[in-house]
């Protein structure tokens, strides 16, 4: 993430959607966690949709990183096209919703902005997305025999293994999220520099033109405009 953050491509991992411009949408893979960076341009809205299940959990956040204003319209809306979110002009939001079967769509509207392009980042996190981690678990008990002879009993060690990876995604999850604010901060930190190198700049020319203003008045002052005659 940085100033120079390139756009991000739909092209290769997301599916365009038939969508009139400028909107664009796309699809992504079912990952329990995912986050993304790309350039909005100005006058543009950018659609996305996401695959969900019954019963599971949608949980978004978003940031922008850079562009005047740092804020963006961000809608968030349900398969059956009802709006779930709106917020207008935010820099940042994190959103969660329970879900049912379909797609759901959120949008990044540029629109209100005629000349500024935002870099924004945003991140999913997905919850209870199916069955694959009770069939692993189904697939561990065959493997294993005796466990009545332990002390502890094949779902303990399951219920610490899940632990610990929720733990580990939730450290991901945080750094995730403390680099996006590093590089929002960098940003308005290098932007608050180049101001303060322009108006230096501009308080010395003022400086040297009144100061050759000053002195031409001086001199002039001093100067013997009487015609000597000869």
């Amino acid at each position: 993430l940085g100033r120079g953050a390139l756009p991000f491509s739909l092209l290769g991992c997301l599916a365009l959607l038939l969508l009139p411009p400028p909107r664009a949408a796309a699809e992504f893979s079912p990952s329990l966690d995912s986050d993304f960076t790309f350039t909005l341009p100005a006058g543009r809205r950018e659609c996305f949709y996401q695959p969900m299940r019954k019963e599971a959990s949608l949980e978004l956040e978003y940031q922008v990183l850079d562009g005047a204003g740092l804020d963006v319209d961000f809608h968030l809306m349900s398969p059956k096209g009802e709006t779930l979110v709106f917020d207008q002009r935010k820099s940042d939001g994190v959103h969660t919703v329970e879900t049912e079967d379909g797609d759901y769509m959120f949008c990044f509207d540029n629109t209100f902005s005629t000349i500024s392009e935002k870099v924004i980042f945003f991140e999913l996190i997905l919850d209870n997305m199916g069955e694959e981690g009770e069939k692993d678990q189904e697939d561990w008990k065959k493997f294993v025999t005796g466990t009545d002879l332990l002390d502890m009993k094949l779902e303990d060690i399951l219920e610490s293994i899940n632990s610990v990876k929720a733990r580990l995604s939730k450290s991901v999850q945080i750094q995730t999220l403390l680099r996006a604010f590093e590089a929002r901060d960098r940003n308005i930190q290098e932007s608050n520099f180049d101001r303060v190198n322009f108006w230096s700049m501009v308080n010395l020319g003022v400086m040297v033109v009144v100061s050759a203003l000053q002195v031409y008045m001086l001199k002039s002052l001093f100067e013997d405009k009487r015609k000597s005659r000869t």
